[in-house]
This record gives C-alpha cells, sequence and structure tokens, in this order.
C-alpha cells in the first residue's frame, strides 16, 4: 500500500494505546527483515534509514539519498502492513531537507551540538518547508546519554517539560522525541524509564512523543510508557548486533561455492541469514509496543 501519513499513524496507535516501531535499515535484507516481521505480526510499522549515517563526511562511499527514498518506498508500496518512511537523526539541514523530497514522509533534525536557540529555529524553518510537501518533522529535546563505544552523545539530559511544551508551540513540529532514561544505542541490558518525568511531558504536551534507544528498554517499561501516550519507539542497535551474529556465523561455513554464501538463497546464504535474523529481532520486540493486529 502507499506511503501512510505519520502522524496519522502515530495519532490512531495513542488513541487506541499502542506504539509503533521504527526499525532502522540499513540495506536491502535488513528492510526485507523488517517488513517481512510487520507483515506476519500484521503490525504497522515505520521503515527507513539513519541520516546521519549517511550524510557522514568522513564516509569512505559517498551514498545517494534519492536511492534509499525510492527503496523505501517501493517496500512501503509492496508491503501487506501500513508504513511511514522516516529519515532519522541527521544534524545536516540540506540532507533533511532533501530527504523531505527523495520520498521519506518522516525527517528528523538533530543535532546534539546547537545551541536550543538554534536548534528551535532551524527545526521551525524545517516545519515550514516540509509541511507543504505533506512531510512531517520529529525533533529531539533533551539529549540521550550513548551506549555506544566510539560515539560521543555526552552524559544525557533529560527533557523538561516546560521547556518542551515551549519548543513545540514555538515550532509546530509533529512529533516530539523525549529523554527519560532511554540510552541511545545500547549493546547489554534493559533499563526502566523515568516514568514520573514522562508523566509531567505528556501533561503539557499534545504532540505524540517518541522514544529513541528502544533496544535498552525493559519491556514492562515500555508497556506503560505506551500507557501514558508513547506511540513511536527506535530501535536499531540491536537489529545490528543480531544481523551480524548471523551473517559471521554463515560466512564461516566451508562452502566454497560463493553464489551459494551470496545471492542463491539457500540455507548456506549470508543474506538470508542476515535477513532472518532481523525479521526474528523484530518480532520479539512487537508485543511489548501492542501493535500486532492493528494493520
Amino acid at each position: 500500500m502507499p506511503l501512510q501519513p505519520v502522524v496519522e499513524m502515530a495519532s490512531r496507535a495513542r488513541a487506541e494505546g499502542y506504539a509503533i516501531g521504527y526499525f532502522e535499515a540499513w540495506n536491502l535484507e535488513s528492510l526485507y527483515g523488517v517488513v517481512e516481521a510487520a507483515e506476519r505480526a500484521r503490525a504497522p510499522v515505520f521503515i527507513g534509514f539513519n541520516g546521519e549515517f549517511l550524510s557522514r563526511p568522513e564516509r569512505a562511499a559517498a551514498e545517494r539519498l534519492s536511492w534509499y527514498g525510492a527503496l523505501g518506498k517501493a517496500a512501503a508500496a509492496d508491503a501487506k502492513v501500513p508504513c511511514g518512511l522516516v529519515f532519522n537523526e541527521c544534524s545536516r539541514d540540506d540532507w533533511t531537507r532533501a530527504a523531505a523530497t527523495a520520498g521519506f514522509n518522516l525527517v528528523m533534525p538533530a543535532d546534539s551540538a546547537a545551541s536550543y536557540e538554534d536548534y528551535r529555529r532551524r527545526v521551525g524553518d524545517l516545519v515550514r518547508y516540509a509541511r507543504p510537501l505533506g512531510v512531517a518533522i520529529e525533533a529531539e529535546l533533551g539529549e540521550l546519554p550513548s551506549g555506544e563505544a566510539g560515539f560521543s552523545h555526552g552524559e544525557g539530559e533529560k527533557t523538561d517539560a516546560e521547556l518542551a511544551r515551549a519548543f513545540v508551540e514555538a515550532t509546530g513540529v509533529d512529533l516530539l522525541a523525549v529523554s527519560v532514561g532511554n540510552v541511545h544505542g545500547a549493546l547489554a541490558g534493559r533499563a526502566a524509564l523515568d516514568l514520573e518525568r514522562l508523566k509531567s511531558i505528556r501533561r503539557l504536551i499534545d504532540v505524540p512523543l517518541v522514544l529513541h534507544g528502544g533496544t535498552g528498554i525493559a519491556d514492562e517499561s515500555l508497556r506503560e510508557a505506551v500507557a501514558l501516550g508513547v506511540a513511536k519507539v527506535n530501535y536499531g542497535a540491536g537489529l545490528k548486533l543480531r544481523y551480524l551474529e548471523a551473517v559471521r556465523r554463515a560466512l564461516a561455513s566451508d562452502e566454497a561455492n560463493p553464489h551459494a554464501l551470496l545471492g542463491m538463497g539457500g540455507p548456506e546464504d549470508a543474506m538470508i541469514a542476515g535477513r532472518r535474523a532481523v525479521r526474528e529481532a523484530v518480532a520479539e520486540r512487537l508485543p511489548a509496543l501492542g501493535c500486532a493486529g492493528r494493520a
């Protein structure tokens, strides 16, 4: 089916007491795995790619954003469940604007190095640019601590409810990601959220709320957060870990035929192994979100 309006998907989720997972892809196999898991569970889903990663000047090879947008739109059009297409977390305004015309229907500017005033201005400008194109904007207020080795997101700063209200009113942003004890890229363990802080934010803000760092959130805490109105939860690091484990096992085979290991689609194929691993990892996360059977 065609891409579904993100705000409508998130608003329905909040009204009906479930959340939709954003399961970040990085290649065709991971995207297949996400969509297949959602279809099997009859769950609406947000698919997409990481804008900060794609736009990094340090990349060894430049990326063509239009290819990612076209791939995501094609996946959504063929999917049997409602999909929104996300360009996630990017500090480069030229890339977020390009994503808004490349097929993505949710883009997220994120810049932990920017001042509050600068970020507010840039988000407001992007809202005014993207909304006439039918593209929703997600912003983040507060800063998540990082669980990733080699990437610095600071020590973290929880979201202030009053400041968040002022930010939403000033920018007109469609969704707001908050910091309430969640951790970016947690590679091990799961922690509880600061639900009291989440309640205080929810009382002051009417737009759908988002939790990044879904991999590291304890299931029971996540269920309580969803009951409080969280409508979108992001997953990334955990999917990549499972994918890498499966691909490494497949490549450790004694199989000498390169086609069998890459592209033939049999039991030895590392691409199929990665795809199945992502599908299984996504399926494990859907029950806590409550979105299965909602498509």
